[in-house]
């Protein structure tokens, strides 16, 4: 009979779930838009730049430099400049993010075998773009330099990037845009699911069905689950044969987190349905929570870069767990025990989470 009544509950709320027209939109159409909208919108390289030249030698060697950097991919153009007015002019328009200075007798220098020095001014209005700017103008001076052999060294060091070698930004954002993705969609689902009945008036036939709390609740976070693990398949699929991130770690291992993941944020998304008369209400709950879950998942910026305190905090933060557990299964094939050490806290948070939901919805019914 439990099992009965458990099917009738799930088929109840899967029909629910697609006949709704705003479920089947947050089901299908944004999740997949986001994935290839954000994978190329959120890159951390810096390209079609224009960059000042202010060469006060004229030499050969200065204008292999201005040469170099005009051939660079991330650079669109470069912008004579003749004084220092015209430099901090330049730079005050915004005209250009960065203006490289070579000083008069830099290509005598490096034909004397001596050192030669170049600055670069930048506009810290746009402090990580100009960061990651002067990084490539960098590597530019660095690489004549080498062929120069200026600074010659007795032993040359090489830096070996490890789980993504070459630096691709799509290898770094899409296994954190999987969690992401997923967190908005199964928040979006769940959180509507109590909402929904209050709002259509059949609130108070669950109080007088003959279903206990716990077989409704497993009813309405049983969809939004199978529905994310759906959404997440699809995702591992596209991520790793259309953009080409490699997945090197235990796939069975990512879906019993998973799993645990979407148990948890079913926990969540339920506690706000619970809280919501309308599914209105119940949709602004929803991004009240997304959001600062998000922002201290470390997707955006290190955990480790936080205050103390908010570390803490982050502990409790599903997202966070799951993040690790993402990266670690696509990029370092993660061992897993250390894959397990992020897993159990979600299946904690998960039964928190799913037994306060539980209480406030046997409150709400009494």
């Amino acid at each position: 009979m439990m099992a009965g009544r458990l099917w009738a509950v799930i088929v109840k709320e899967l029909w629910a779930i697609l006949r709704d027209p705003r479920a089947r939109i947050i089901l299908i159409l944004p999740p997949l838009m986001q994935l290839f909208v954000l994978g190329f919108a959120t890159t951390l390289e810096v390209r079609n730049t224009v960059i000042g030249i202010y060469d006060r030698d004229g030499g050969a060697w200065s204008i292999e430099l201005a040469q170099r950097i005009a051939a660079s991919p991330n650079v669109a153009a470069t912008l004579p400049i003749f004084s220092a007015a015209d430099m901090r002019r330049a730079l005050d328009r915004q005209q250009v993010i960065g203006v490289v200075s070579i000083a008069d007798g830099f290509s005598a220098d490096l034909a004397a075998g001596r050192g030669a020095e170049v600055q670069g001014v930048f506009d810290g209005r746009k402090s990580n773009a100009a960061q990651i700017v002067a990084g490539y103008l960098g590597t530019i001076v660095a690489d004549l330099g080498a062929e120069l052999q200026v600074r010659a060294a007795p032993t040359a060091s090489v830096v070996t990037h490890w789980f993504n070698p070459n630096l691709q930004y799509l290898w770094f954002t899409m296994p954190g845009l999987v969690v992401i993705i997923t967190t908005i969609s199964g928040l979006g689902l769940t959180s509507q699911t109590v909402a929904r009945e209050r709002e259509l008036g059949s609130f108070d036939q669950l109080m007088v069905s003959p279903l206990r709390v716990p077989e409704i609740l497993i009813g309405k976070v049983v969809p939004p689950v199978l529905v994310g693990v759906v959404n997440a398949s699809i995702y591992m699929i596209l991520i790793s044969q259309v953009f080409g991130v490699p997945l090197t770690g235990s796939v069975p291992f990512f879906y019993g987190a998973l799993l645990l993941y979407l148990l948890a944020l079913g926990g969540v998304g339920l506690l706000v349905s619970s809280l919501s008369q309308t599914q209105q209400q119940a949709f602004l709950g929803m991004f009240l929570v997304a959001v600062p879950a998000i922002l201290l998942s470390g997707y955006a910026s290190p955990v480790e870069n936080m205050p103390p305190w908010l570390r803490l905090v982050t502990e409790a933060d599903p997202t966070k767990h799951f993040l690790i557990v993402s990266e670690g299964v696509f990029l370092k094939n993660m061992p897993l025990w250390d894959l397990w050490s992020n897993t159990w806290p979600l299946a904690v948070i998960a039964v928190v989470t799913l037994g306060a939901s539980a209480a406030l919805f046997r409150a709400r019914m009494e």
